[in-house]
């Protein structure tokens, strides 16, 4: 009987004089480095909202044309079922195309059977010269944030606007950390003569100053959003370089490298397998820092005239209006407070992950 007693009795552990039966205990939470990291990030409130506001902002950019658009997200016209925003996307892949009647047509003049329209109900590129300079805010006026000289609506053009200015944030950095990853992690690890090579040739690109390497590209091949971001990229590469490289040497003497090597694996399985993963953190902080300095760099050349084509609209481009009309306060108001905002979230999210991700750092 006691036996069988003892068997039937749940064995119990104490904590602190108090006993615990594992069929209730909680399970511990997950310790993992990236729930840490995750964990203090959190705790970081200004850190968090900043990176709310970044979702928010690629939000608004990837439904840009559902937020602001001439054309109605549905309709209906004699009886028939329209999606005129959704259509031209199949329209510019060369999937579709509009019936004869509907090609060239006012959407705005129309009579629907019935219509659901944007919120904003302007393109970006969408002109008005009987609007031009309207202030923001004005009772019966629905350019909620004004108009510039040509006439277009200032809110249009900041929503749109976000597509091009984060696109270049992203996709430039993008390019930089790819090339500077793995330039990175081959001079930490094999060292010698191809840390020589790769130092020396970051050292060249460190001296290439990027504002003027553009103005000479768009004066020699006009301007592009795609030159401007790939020269943004292959300028900017050089930092997290830099940084894979010191992480990459203090990884690979590490025992599980060793134990790697030891069994045979082939240093491209070492490097991306084991190595990297383990050296990564730190590049995140100067991602989140580089897409804010690749915005400013976009903004800053669009100001001056020499980044997009002028018929694109962004960010900078808005801004530039202000130049010459100094008395329609809201050109340089809105655009400005728009980059403000972002580059601060984004100088805000890498501070962040640098609290995170340095224990020294942490709480």
């Amino acid at each position: 009987m006691a036996d069988e007693t003892a068997i039937a009795t749940p064995v119990t552990t104490e904590t602190n004089g108090v006993a615990i039966d594992p069929k209730n205990a909680k399970k511990r939470p997950d310790q993992s480095y990236w729930s840490l990291v995750k964990h203090q990030f959190k705790k970081n409130r200004a850190a968090v909202w900043a990176l709310y506001f970044i979702y928010f902002l690629v939000a608004v950019a990837l439904l840009a044309d559902v937020l602001a658009n001439d054309k109605p997200i549905f309709c209906s016209y004699h009886k028939t079922f329209y999606a005129p925003v959704f259509k031209d996307y199949a329209v510019g892949l060369g999937l579709s195309k509009y019936a004869p009647e509907l090609a060239n047509a006012d959407w705005k003049s129309l009579k629907y059977d019935w219509a659901v329209f944007p919120p904003v109900r302007y393109a970006a590129s969408s002109t008005d010269i009987m609007a031009s300079f309207q202030p923001p805010f004005q009772s019966g006026s629905d350019h909620y944030f004004g108009t510039d000289q040509p006439g277009r609506d200032v809110l249009s053009g900041l929503i749109h606007g976000s597509r091009i200015s984060l696109s270049i944030g992203l996709i430039s950095m993008g390019i930089a950390t790819f090339i500077g990853v793995i330039l990175g992690a081959l001079a930490g690890y094999f060292g010698g003569w191809v840390d020589n090579v790769i130092s020396r040739v970051t050292e060249v690109f460190l001296n290439f100053p990027t504002l003027f390497l553009i103005l000479a590209i768009v004066a020699f091949y006009g301007a592009s959003v795609f030159l401007v971001m790939v020269v943004i990229g292959i300028t900017g590469w050089m930092g997290i370089a830099r940084l894979v490289r010191g992480e990459v040497l203090r990884v690979r003497n590490l025992e599980y490298v060793t134990a790697a090597n030891s069994v045979g694996f082939t240093a491209t399985r070492v490097i991306f397998r084991h190595v990297l993963p383990n050296s990564i953190a730190p590049v995140l902080v100067s991602i989140a820092f580089g897409i804010a300095g690749a915005i400013l760099t976009e903004s800053a050349l669009s100001f001056l005239g020499f980044g997009v084509p002028i018929e694109t609209v962004t960010w900078g481009s808005a801004l530039n209006q202000s130049r010459t009309a100094t008395f329609a306060w809201w050109l340089a108001v809105f655009p400005g407070l728009m980059i403000f905002l972002t580059a601060y979230c984004y100088n805000m999210v890498g501070d962040g992950l640098r609290d995170a991700t340095d224990p020294r750092l942490r709480d």
